[in-house]
């Protein structure tokens, strides 16, 4: 199957060229932020891997009235933007509201559909009429072969520039299983596809500070899997100390660990690329 190219500032999505989604799962103070991206902009230029900047610049999933949810729409573009004028990434971030989706497409590359709002009609209307790429994760509760349906939703609002973001299943156990039978019928929608991976190790209902709410030792096996069935990016969130993070602390990675991370991961993307050509 051809698949779409979708560009991101000069990052083509969907090319036999892998890249990356990476930052802080939520907008934290600016020396946090700053000393991220100044790491992935190292990674980005040694290992040849182009880098969409993901940070949230609100969770309005958060299990607790008392857990952090972020500085807001517009503190956290404030800052966004600066990371973009300063570090050249293209910016992803999420939206939860229609009426946040024109104030956000003025500072993103690419906005993001939570996984438990992809059918949400009037948002995904909203983020499409924007123009911007429109990023939609695969809700857990959806069929991967029915998020074409979200995906419509978009072109049917003018915008066929989407990417289709895999990053597990809960069968309200509190965990999350991928199935890489999920890459397969992602990829047959011909959009580029990502796999969250950091999000799919989260155990939910387990606060994310308590060490219980994330299994990393899993991080290297998923990535291998998703990479060696095809998907075009992978999404890994990072901190410069995961464990101190204000949100997803027990599933994000060291953005100092990232690079040797990434290099197995690089070497096995070639080789799928040269299998699939």
């Amino acid at each position: 199957m051809n698949k779409k190219i979708v560009k991101v500032g000069n990052i083509a999505c969907g090319s036999p060229e892998l890249f990356l989604i990476s930052g802080p799962c939520v907008i934290e103070e600016e020396s946090i932020m700053m000393r991220t991206a100044e790491k992935l902009r190292e990674i980005s230029e040694r290992l040849h891997i182009p880098i969409i900047f993901k940070s949230s610049f609100m969770k309005d999933n958060r299990s607790s009235l008392h857990y952090y949810m972020g500085p807001g729409l517009e503190e956290g573009l404030r800052l966004l933007q600066k990371i973009k004028e300063q570090f050249g990434f293209p910016i992803l971030s999420d939206v939860h509201y229609p009426e946040q989706c024109a104030a956000a497409g003025e500072v993103l590359d690419v906005i993001q559909i939570p996984a438990y709002l992809c059918m949400q009609t009037t948002l995904i209307v909203a983020a499409a009429k924007t123009g911007r790429v429109i990023n939609i994760k695969h809700g857990q509760f959806l069929a991967p072969e029915n998020m074409s349906k979200p995906a419509q939703k978009c072109v049917d609002s003018g915008n066929d520039q989407i990417i289709l973001t895999e990053r597990g299943y809960t069968f309200g156990y509190n965990d999350l299983i991928v199935d890489p039978r999920s890459f397969y019928h992602l990829n047959q929608t011909g959009y580029p596809v990502v796999f969250d991976i950091t999000h799919a190790i989260r155990k939910y209902g387990i606060p994310s500070a308590d060490a219980k709410g994330g299994a990393r030792e899993f991080i290297p096996v998923l990535a291998r899997a998703g990479v060696a069935a095809g998907v075009d990016g992978v999404f890994i969130e990072t901190h410069p100390q995961p464990t101190k993070a204000l949100c997803d602390a027990a599933s994000q990675m060291c953005v100092f660990d990232l690079e040797e991370f990434l290099k197995p991961i690089l070497e096995l993307h070639a080789i799928e690329v040269k299998y699939r050509t």
